[in-house]
């Protein structure tokens, strides 16, 4: 696939502060691109300056292979859905859908053809009609998205657009925005901040921090194989240890080597581990090289999550058996369960640097 959308160098300052430090991105077409990360990380700005809401101060964004910088919003081939719909209470669904239409002046044969065809789409079919107001957050969030695609954008911007939706509502518009992106076939560029909405609908993954990107892949591997601390720990939960990679494929965890699969960090050098809580097994303490006292027994409805007092360190352990609290534990895991990863310093763990004004 060719990329659509492509960023180079793309700077953003607000009163002196960089926003967005020299970001890279090419996005393929037909790909559902997710940009994720915590608040102030730069990702809302990112979209705006794709979507041509503001422009950047340098660098260049080029769409279907053509520079558009300073192009404004409706010259660009591009659609967005806010988190605040900006429906027209006054109108009703098939007037909201067929509104930008109108402003084009197309026929009203053509506006009936394609308003109908997203109705369908969005599952809305016989709600023509209906009043904005009586319809409830789910259904207003589909009008949304079918003003928006009705105008068959190439690029469609989503900020934040499942966040006013209550757990299972948004659980269920994850699958349907993924079926739509699949249907139409267009790129899709989604921002949130929300680990598992950026798992279940991507095809890639964006994350970023600090207004700058710290990985880019595909959502198995970010999770699997996160490329520094902030990924491990901003994506889903992690035990990030300190450890020392004595060489390649063995590493040195609390005083105890241990086989893993990573290489190419040279010999003796200081590295973050990170094992996934769900990869610990608890085992007896005479059967593991590391143990700890259970500190506490959480049931998380498909799991419990145990914290582990161990070498003035709180493992996080996910198991479907719970342990006793109080009782002296192994902890086991394989060298599969193992990544390794460069040391990063504790204050751009916790970095959130850069100020975005997300709505």
């Amino acid at each position: 696939m060719e990329n659509i959308v492509s960023l180079k160098d793309i700077v953003v300052e607000f009163d002196g502060e960089r926003i967005l430090d020299k970001i890279c991105l090419d996005i393929k077409d037909k790909e559902f691109v997710t940009l994720l990360g915590p608040s102030g990380c730069g990702k809302t700005t990112t979209l705006r300056i794709i979507g041509g809401f503001l422009n950047p101060d340098s660098g260049t964004v080029t769409f279907d292979g053509k520079e558009i910088n300073g192009l404004p919003p409706y010259k660009r081939n591009v659609n967005t859905v806010f988190q605040r719909y900006a429906l027209f209470p006054h109108l009703n669904v098939y007037d909201n859908i067929a509104f930008g239409l109108r402003i084009q002046k197309l026929p009203e044969k053509e506006i009936s053809k394609r308003v109908s065809e997203m109705l369908k789409l969005v599952n809305l079919m016989g709600y023509e009609k209906r009043s904005i107001t009586r319809l409830s957050g789910g259904q207003q969030q589909r009008v949304a998205i079918a003003r928006a695609l009705v105008n068959r954008p190439k690029v469609l911007l989503l900020d934040e657009p499942l966040g006013a939706l209550d757990l299972k509502l948004r659980k269920e518009m994850q699958i349907e925005l993924k079926r739509m992106q699949e249907q139409l076939e267009i790129t899709f560029i989604y921002v949130t901040h929300d680990q598992e909405e950026a798992l279940t609908m991507s095809d890639t993954v964006v994350v970023m921090n600090g207004g700058r990107i710290q990985q880019i892949g595909s959502p198995v591997d970010i999770y699997n194989e996160p490329v520094n601390a902030f990924v491990a720990d901003f994506i889903g939960e992690s035990n990030i240890i300190k450890g020392l990679m004595i060489r390649d494929k063995l590493v040195e965890i609390n005083g105890k080597s241990f086989e893993c699969v990573d290489g190419g960090f040279g010999e003796n050098t200081p590295v973050d581990v990170v094992i996934r809580p769900e990869d610990i097994t608890l085992v007896p303490e005479n059967e593991a090289k590391l143990s700890g006292v259970v500190e506490s027994v959480i049931f998380k409805g498909v799991h419990y999550e145990m914290i582990i007092d161990a070498y003035d360190f709180r493992w996080i352990v996910h198991s479907t058996k719970a342990a006793e609290k109080g009782s002296a534990v192994g902890i086991s895991f394989t060298p599969d369960d193992i990544h390794i990863m460069h040391r990063m310093k504790q204050d751009n763990r916790d970095e959130s640097e850069g100020a975005e004004n997300e709505e």
